[in-house]
């Protein structure tokens, strides 16, 4: 990866929370978060 994408991806991930902040006060972030959390409890159910 070159130090362009990293930092276009990175801009990208910086842009969508403060959207995320600023439209929906974090509550898209939240969501994904508990989603993500949920994800990992079930993969160490089957591991």
């Amino acid at each position: 990866m070159t130090n362009k994408i990293a930092i276009g991806i990175g801009l990208l991930i910086v842009l969508g929370l403060s959207l995320d902040y600023a439209l929906q006060d974090w509550s898209g972030t939240v969501f994904l978060g508990r989603k993500f959390a949920d994800l990992i409890e079930w993969l160490a159910f089957w591991r």
